[in-house]
């Protein structure tokens, strides 16, 4: 599951629609914007329609960038 858009976000909670590259299922929940998040949590959810994870499908996965630096306090 990748994000394709972020709906809303205070300090680092966001709500986002996330997409299954393999199915194209999109699903709305919940993340959080830091570096563990994006490099470990988001390339591990499995999709609900299909199974696959972003690794499976993607192994050269790229996370998306925070929106604050690392370790800046929100």
């Amino acid at each position: 599951m990748r994000i394709k858009k972020i709906l809303w976000q205070y300090r680092r909670d966001f709500r986002a629609i996330y997409r299954c590259e393999n199915c194209g299922h999109e699903c709305e929940d919940r993340g959080y914007d830091d570096a563990y998040f994006h490099a470990k949590v988001i390339p591990d959810k499995v999709c609900p329609q299909c199974g696959k994870t972003e690794r499976e499908i993607d192994p050269n996965y790229r996370p998306l960038t925070t929106k604050y630096p690392e370790g800046m306090q929100v």
